[in-house]
């Protein structure tokens, strides 16, 4: 009876815990029990059960392809940034050297037209910028109350939107436009309260939510200063 009750005391305290704890106490329980360790056998689910060593060598390998993996995408995104980098410094010169506000938005479209886009479109909210008459350039200028459900319904708390528009808020946005299938809008300035930045295509799925912003949130720092060469802040 005694021997009964001793072999479930063991049982009990014969866990997880103390397994691991003992074999961390003793770092040489596996050389010093090298051919047991080779018959010990771990479940499979494809193969019912594999040898202990089969097992760690197969963690190792999946190890060793997950690092890979996470190389590989690095190596991808480091390239992706080069590139995009070196874009958007071509881009900021471009823009910087034009002559005045309407040749500057005319090198932002070219460049969106160089990219396959239907275009780039700039709309600054009225309240932020001086663009009533006598100044040329009204048609850039937005309500900001106007476009808020726009951006509640869309942007929610985030700077960028990348999707389809329906008809009233392309009206809104880009009343001149035709045959515009998706966009991708960046709120200008560090706080979002400046205007908003557009990007057109015509195909539907060009632009889906998930993609990559960093563009846009360039752009959209980037830009108002150039602006404010032109148009007087308010």
């Amino acid at each position: 009876m005694k021997n009964v009750e001793e072999q479930a005391e063991s049982a009990l305290l014969l866990n997880d815990s103390a397994v691991s704890d003992f074999l961390r106490q003793n770092p040489d329980f596996f050389i010093r029990n090298a051919r047991q360790v080779e018959q010990m056998m771990v479940p499979h689910p494809v193969r019912g059960s594999v040898s202990l060593v089969e097992w760690h060598m197969a963690r190792q390998r999946n190890h060793i392809q997950r690092l890979e993996e996470e190389i590989t995408l690095l190596m991808e995104q480091a390239t992706a940034n080069h590139q995009l980098f070196e874009r958007l410094l071509i881009l900021q010169g471009h823009l910087a050297s034009a002559d005045s506000l309407q040749d500057m938005l005319n090198r932002l479209q070219r460049w969106a037209r160089e990219l396959g886009l239907a275009g780039a479109n700039i709309r600054l909210f009225n309240e932020q910028w001086a663009l009533g008459a006598p100044s040329d350039f009204v048609q850039l200028g937005l309500s900001r109350q106007a476009f808020e459900p726009l951006r509640i319904q869309r942007f929610g708390q985030q700077q960028h939107y990348l999707g389809p528009l329906n008809g009233p808020e392309l009206l809104l946005l880009l009343p001149q436009a035709k045959a515009v299938g998706s966009v991708a809008m960046s709120l200008l300035g560090q706080e979002g309260d400046l205007g908003v930045l557009i990007f057109s295509s015509r195909d539907n799925h060009h632009y889906q939510p998930g993609m990559g912003t960093m563009l846009l949130q360039h752009l959209a720092h980037m830009l108002p200063e150039l602006l404010s060469r032109w148009i007087t802040r308010l």
